[in-house]
């Protein structure tokens, strides 16, 4: 077929310019981009309903905000604060590296160490937190004497229970060896996740189970145990708040104690609320740099 004839099949002939007739079909077609009119409405309806709350929360005259701005960086909040701070780091360092001993003995080969470790996560997962907590707080009710040492042969320590059971004690061991349990499994799946060979691989190189476990499975194991990780921090800073029956002056207790005096409950608890949305904004934004950072690791795209 020549140039001329498959013009004409096609219509595309030069001398065909200006013919009503298009030279393809689809040439006449008029572009629409999509319309979306459920997602204007909705938008629509979702700034008109935040424009009614935010109205209605500056307008309302009962919320105090005087008051908020008042006691917003009160010496008093700002301690309960750092004392809230202060337990979410302690409690999690010592809640991860208590889950770190008991997600290694949970994947043991030794059954006694398995099914302990199984029976520690049972008990603290299955019992209140709350509970734990006012628990440890009267444990002198128990023991009301602290006794370390062999019966008759030699005492290194003896005292009142106490002494060494202080509302900060209390809450260290309440929350701590609660988040223990709910660490070890997030550890163990991460464990987990990493394969078998891996483990086979290092016991042929002549690693031992310690050396294996930091130089090996770990390290492989880390970029899947951050991101819980970080959630359960975020957590804790709000669970500590319930340090505040136990009479611990953290950033809630701090607030009560305010309005305790002043009546002023709402504004009270809007400063303890603003603080703890400040303070979990930061560590949701340490998560995520601490998440790019590791899939930079893992040669992921950032």
């Amino acid at each position: 077929m020549t140039d001329n004839q498959q013009y004409q099949a096609v219509g595309q002939h030069p001398r065909n310019k200006g013919h009503d007739a298009p030279a393809f079909p689809h040439d006449a077609l008029t572009v629409v981009p999509t319309r979306y009119p459920g997602r204007w409405i909705s938008v629509a309806v979702c700034t008109l309903l935040l424009i009614m709350l935010v109205h209605s929360m500056v307008m309302n005259e009962n919320f105090g905000w005087p008051t908020v701005g008042h006691y917003l960086f009160s010496p008093t909040i700002l301690t309960g604060l750092w004392v809230t701070l202060w337990l979410t780091l302690t409690i999690m360092l010592l809640a991860i590296v208590l889950s770190v001993v008991i997600a290694t003995l949970r994947l043991s080969a030794n059954p006694l160490l398995a099914h302990f470790s199984s029976g520690y996560i049972w008990f603290f997962r299955g019992t209140p937190v709350l509970v734990q907590l006012i628990f440890w707080y009267n444990l002198a009710a128990l023991y009301p004497e602290a006794y370390i040492g062999i019966p008759h042969v030699f005492t290194l320590y003896q005292g009142s229970m106490n002494d060494i059971i202080t509302p900060y004690t209390a809450a260290i061991l309440g929350l701590g060896l609660n988040e223990a349990a709910y660490m070890a499994e997030i550890i163990r799946a991460g464990m987990s996740s990493v394969d078998n060979g891996q483990q086979e691989a290092a016991r042929a190189l002549g690693m031992n189970k310690a050396q294996w476990l930091r130089r090996v499975i770990l390290p492989q194991a880390i970029p899947f145990i951050i991101p819980p990780t970080g959630n359960q921090v975020i957590g804790m800073l709000k669970t500590t708040s319930l340090v505040s029956v136990i009479s611990l002056s953290d950033l809630l207790y701090s607030a009560q104690s305010i309005y305790s005096r002043t009546f002023e409950n709402i504004p009270l608890l809007i400063v303890a609320c603003i603080w703890y949305l400040i303070a979990t904004t930061v560590l949701s934004w340490l998560q995520g740099r601490i998440e790019k950072y590791f899939r930079k690791g893992q040669g992921a795209p950032a």
